[in-house]
């Protein structure tokens, strides 16, 4: 398979098995992988380890970028940089976008450069941005996104670990995603799994409103959105951010993931979610198809996620935090 793979937050447990079951299924496909910090002093464990996947399969083609998605001017660098390298042919045209990075703050608010409250900008708008922008640069016959998602995007779904969930403003009240009131003290733990919540929420509208806009047209009406709920990954680095209680329940989870799974599918290996993501992200089983998936299994997404007028307050708002431009994007404002 000939292309370019684009996965965001490239060092994330899941992206680095999904990274490895790309080049080992598809061993011509080109690797950009965005990751935080790579430019440190010495590289990070994770850095080295994804050099040298990438090294081991012999894709010199594909590269490890540098990118803050905490810097809305990085990302619009990026992928001017990107579309530039696809104009000239120095990059094959994208296959896939893996929207996979992302970011909490379950012990505080954290603000971006932007000045923005970082989980919703990280996970959300600077993704928003990035898919916009390289639209243009994908494959037209068969190019995909996919939005790594979370079963908390639901409101209606109870989530164990917080008191709070996905609860959106008033249309008039937005800018509380990205500039939210003080936490109130004690509080700090479930606000920012609200803050998560709503970011994962935000992917599954923009996934919603995308596929429409995309469907409209037709030169790009062939490339296809998803949002996936990966499932709680019980040996996900990301738990280092959780409370101790909460990380020593994945602990166990994992040793004992080999009974839990014959009752349930919620608890995941990044190893075995991540061939999930291959799947939707290039697998020809999942040609041509569009919605939310639970792993590999279509589910109906949130019911908010299906309010039309929900998902286009959120997109002109979007557009308007992120300064997108018409001429930027081939996708209609």
């Amino acid at each position: 398979m000939e292309g370019t793979i684009l996965i965001t937050g490239a060092t994330g447990s899941l992206a680095i098995q999904a990274i490895q079951q790309i080049l080992s299924s598809y061993p011509s496909a080109t690797i950009v992988g965005t990751v935080r910090n790579g430019n440190a002093s010495p590289k990070s464990p994770q850095v080295l380890q994804l050099e040298e996947i990438i090294s081991r399969h012999g894709t010199s083609k594909s590269l490890i970028k540098n990118v803050d998605l905490n810097s809305i001017t990085e990302v619009r660098e990026f992928t001017n940089e990107i579309a530039g390298m696809v104009q000239s042919k120095k990059l094959p045209p994208i296959r896939a976008i893996i929207c996979n990075a992302f970011t909490w703050s379950l012990n505080g608010q954290q603000f971006s450069r932007d000045r923005f409250e970082s989980t919703f900008q990280v996970n959300h708008l600077a993704h928003f941005l990035l898919v916009l922008k390289l639209v243009r640069s994908m494959d037209r016959e068969t190019g995909r996104i996919l939005m790594i998602s979370s079963e908390v995007h639901d409101p209606d779904n109870v989530n164990p670990l917080s008191k709070l969930g996905a609860s959106l403003p008033a249309h008039d009240d937005y800018d509380r995603l990205i500039k939210p009131g003080p936490d109130k003290v004690g509080s700090e733990h479930d606000m920012g799994w609200q803050r998560y919540a709503n970011s994962k929420l935000a992917n599954v509208m923009f996934m919603q409103s995308l596929n429409k806009r995309l469907a409209e047209t037709t030169e790009f009406n062939k490339i296809t959105v998803t949002a996936m709920n990966p499932g709680g990954l019980v040996d996900s680095r990301a738990h280092d951010a959780q409370r101790l209680i909460n990380r020593i329940l994945f602990a166990i989870s994992a040793f004992l993931l080999p009974i839990i799974s014959l009752f349930t599918s919620k608890l995941r290996t990044s190893a075995n979610s991540a061939r999930d993501v291959v799947a939707l992200a290039v697998d020809q089983e999942f040609a041509s198809r569009r919605g939310y998936f639970d792993g590999k299994a279509p589910q109906s997404p949130a019911r908010a996620s299906e309010d039309w007028e929900e998902c286009e307050a959120l997109w002109k708002a979007s557009w308007q935090w992120t300064g997108m431009e018409d001429a930027e994007t081939c996708i209609s404002p």
